[in-house]
C-alpha cells in the first residue's frame, strides 16, 4: 500500500499476542469494548456484521458526551486486513461529514506476536491534519497498548 503523507496517517507497533486473537479482538463486539479507545473513555455499544458493506457501529463515551460512529467494512482478508469507513453507513448510505478510512493490517512477525499496523486515511490534507492535532499517534499508541493488555489476557 502506497501511503500519501498529505491525507495519511499510520503507526506500526509489535503487539506480545498472536495474529489470531488480534484479529478475534478486533471483530467481536465484547472484545472491541476492552481497546478500541484510550481510558478512561468507553465503547458503551458495538456492532459488527463482518462482511463487505456490513456495518460497524458504535457509540462511545468521551468525557460523558456519547458518539455515535456509524461505518461499514470495505475489504475484510481473514486474519489479516480490516478496511472500514465512516464515509458511508450500512445500505452505503453516503455520510454527512465522513471523517476517515481505517486500514488495520496484521502479520505474525515470527516471534508469536503480532506486526499491528493502523492507518487512517482522510479526504484532504486539512483533515489529516485535524486528525494528527487531536492527537493520532498518543491515542492510536494508547489503543494499541490497551489491545495488547487485553489480548493476553485471552491467552
Amino acid at each position: 500500500m502506497r501511503l500519501d503523507p498529505k491525507t495519511d496517517l499510520t503507526l506500526t507497533r509489535t503487539i506480545d499476542a498472536p495474529r489470531a486473537v488480534i484479529w478475534e479482538c478486533w471483530t467481536t463486539p465484547e472484545h472491541i469494548k476492552n481497546f478500541f479507545v484510550p481510558k478512561p473513555h468507553r465503547v458503551d455499544a458495538c456492532e459488527i456484521d463482518l462482511r463487505v458493506g456490513g456495518r460497524f457501529n458504535m457509540t462511545m463515551d468521551v468525557d460523558g458526551k456519547k458518539i455515535d460512529s456509524e461505518g461499514v467494512y470495505l475489504e475484510i482478508v481473514d486474519g489479516e486486513r480490516l478496511v472500514f469507513t465512516d464515509t458511508y453507513s450500512e445500505g452505503w448510505k453516503p455520510a454527512v461529514d465522513p471523517f476517515m478510512t481505517a486500514i488495520i493490517e496484521f502479520a505474525d512477525n515470527g516471534d508469536g506476536g503480532t506486526t499491528y499496523t493502523a492507518t487512517a486515511r482522510h479526504r484532504s490534507p486539512e483533515a489529516r491534519q485535524s486528525h494528527e492535532d487531536m492527537g493520532f499517534h498518543d491515542g492510536w499508541g494508547i489503543v494499541a497498548t490497551q489491545l495488547e493488555e487485553y489480548a493476553r489476557s485471552l491467552e
